[in-house]
């Protein structure tokens, strides 16, 4: 079965899969377009990005903000793109990364779960991982979906039960919303469009943000400790600072700002006295 750190990208062991498997256009995310199976201009021989350091300056955010969930370095270990059946392995990547996310999801669950529905909890992570333990051709024809769709009411049923009755948000259009300083504690983020969202100061405490889109959102100042189902791409996607409060185990994004220093008010005309 695999273990957490499993499931977290590690480059090194990796054959630059996420550099060379998907597609992407110009957009705001990426400075040129790619075509699905061709190496990233910036990919080296060695299978390191040659702009690492760069990407964000280079107009490459969608680099940055990207995570395999450890998927990479798994296929990469089982085939290699570059001398054996590429299709098969470039069309299993997206699989395999798929089944890797629900596994975060499931094993976080599981720890939630209590009785029968912990032990439910326990046979999808099994299962799970025996699917992500395939061969590339195998995965390249799983119906990943199928299974999503089968585990999901699991971790549904597993959020309900940590965060009782707080307020359901489930799917909101939240784009841009002004949420400065809101209590959202054990709300229901599920699926949520919080792309530009003002979250600076709110309370999140034990909300549930399950494919929630935190895309230019603010969390400065946002208490995010015991937040269900977060993973990483999410908070690199989001800005935030050193005031951001981070549920344990998770690191802050390196292009994170520390806060605004408070300008000491300069000389100036006084304000006329009230009479």
């Amino acid at each position: 079965m695999l273990d957490l750190i499993d499931l977290r990208a590690d480059c090194g062991r990796c054959t630059g899969l996420c550099c060379v498997a998907p597609a992407f256009a110009r957009s705001a995310d990426f400075a040129f377009a790619k075509p699905a199976g061709t190496p990233c201009r910036h990919l080296r021989p060695d299978a390191r990005c040659g702009v690492h350091a760069e990407l964000r300056p280079r107009g490459m955010v969608g680099c940055t903000v990207f995570d395999c969930f450890g998927a990479g370095q798994a296929l990469s270990a089982r085939a290699d793109w570059r001398t054996g059946d590429r299709d098969a392995v470039f069309a299993a990547f997206p699989q395999l990364r798929t089944l890797h996310e629900l596994l975060r999801y499931l094993v976080e669950a599981r720890e939630l779960g209590q009785g029968a529905l912990a032990e439910d909890l326990g046979a999808a992570v099994a299962r799970t991982s025996e699917l992500a333990e395939l061969e590339p051709v195998e995965l390249a024809t799983l119906d990943v979906e199928a299974h999503r769709r089968a585990v999901n009411p699991l971790l549904v049923a597993a959020s309900e039960a940590a965060r009782g009755d707080g307020p359901d948000h489930r799917g909101a259009d939240l784009i841009g919303a002004r949420l400065r300083g809101t209590d959202l504690r054990r709300a229901s983020l599920r699926g949520a469009l919080l792309l530009g969202a003002d979250l600076r100061g709110a309370d999140l405490r034990g909300a549930d943000v399950t494919g929630a889109d935190f895309r230019g959102a603010r969390l400065e100042g946002a208490d995010l400790r015991g937040v269900l189902f977060l993973v990483p791409p999410q908070l690199t996607a989001a800005q935030g600072d050193t005031t951001t409060r981070l549920p344990a185990g998770f690191e802050r994004p390196a292009h994170w700002t520390s806060p605004a220093p408070v300008r000491p008010r300069g000389p100036g005309r006084r304000r006329a006295r009230q009479r």
